[in-house]
C-alpha cells in the first residue's frame, strides 16, 4: 500500500467549504502517480518507453466530504493484474482513521506508439505488488445507458483539460459532467466508463438523462460516439 498525508486546501473546496468530488478524484489520481514515481515507473520512464496506464473505469464512493484544512490520509494499492488489465483500490481517511471516501478502478496498460494494449513487464507488476481488495460493494464495470436523454450545449476541449498523455485528464470528464447539470448535486457515488480519449480542440456533446435513482451524462463527439459515460448517484 502507498499512502501520503495532506490537508484540504482552499483551492480544493466549494462554497460549502468542503472538498469537491473532482478534488477527491485528483487526490486518488495523485496517490497512484506518486506510487508509480516512488517505485521507478513514473511519467518520464513510461513516456520514454512509449507506455502508459490508461484508466478504463472508476467507481468512487464519498461517505462525506472533508472540510477546509482538515487532515486526510490517501491510500492506494493494486489488487490484481490480468493480461493488460490492472485493478486498483483507493481510500481517503480522516484524522481518526475513518474512511471518508473510497474507490475501485480498472486500468489498461497501453503501448502508446502502437495504440494497443500490451502486458506490463513482470518487474513492473512485482514492483507494484498485489494486496487484498477493499471490502466494498463492487458495482458492474459496464454502465447501463438510459433509453432517452436530452442533448446539452456542446463545448470544446480546452488546454487545461489535457494531461501528460495529450488526452483529456480522467478527472476532467467528471468535472464536465457536473458542469452541464443545471442543478447542484451532492454525489454519493460516481461511476465512469471511459470509451475513447478526447484531445485538444475536440468538441464534446453532452447528453443528460435523469432517472429515479441516478443521473447519467454521456460525453459524446459530434457524431454521437462516446468519449465517456458518467453515472452520478446522489441528491
Amino acid at each position: 500500500m502507498y499512502t501520503f498525508d495532506s490537508r484540504i486546501r482552499y483551492s480544493e473546496i466549494d462554497h460549502h467549504r468542503t472538498i469537491t468530488l473532482p478534488g477527491i478524484i485528483n487526490y486518488f489520481q495523485d496517490c497512484s502517480t506518486f506510487q508509480s514515481e516512488s517505485i521507478g515507473y513514473g511519467v518520464d520512464r513510461l513516456k520514454k518507453e512509449g507506455k502508459a496506464w490508461i484508466l478504463s473505469y472508476w467507481q468512487i464512493v464519498a461517505e462525506r466530504y472533508p472540510k477546509l484544512a482538515e487532515p486526510v490520509k490517501v491510500c492506494t494499492w493494486a489488487t490484481g493484474f490480468k493480461g493488460f488489465l490492472a485493478d486498483r483500490n483507493f481510500q481517503m481517511l480522516d484524522a481518526e482513521g475513518n474512511q471518508v471516501a473510497y474507490a475501485n478502478s480498472v486500468w489498461v496498460y497501453m503501448d502508446m506508439k502502437k495504440g494497443r494494449p500490451v502486458r506490463p513487464g513482470e518487474d513492473e507488476v512485482k514492483a507494484y505488488g498485489i494486496e487484498e481488495p477493499l471490502d466494498m460493494e463492487y458495482a458492474p464495470r459496464k454502465i447501463r445507458l438510459p433509453k432517452e436523454s436530452a442533448a446539452g450545449e456542446s463545448f470544446p476541449v480546452r488546454k487545461y483539460h489535457i494531461d501528460t498523455n495529450e488526452h483529456v485528464n480522467n478527472c476532467q470528464y467528471v468535472q464536465m459532467a457536473l458542469e452541464v447539470l443545471e442543478e447542484e448535486m451532492t454525489v454519493h457515488q460516481v461511476r465512469v466508463e471511459y470509451k475513447r480519449s478526447a484531445v485538444y480542440n475536440d468538441i464534446i456533446l453532452p447528453k443528460i438523462a435523469r432517472e429515479e435513482s441516478r443521473t447519467v451524462v454521456e460525453l459524446c463527439d459530434q457524431k454521437g460516439g462516446l468519449y465517456a459515460v458518467v453515472e452520478l448517484i446522489g441528491e
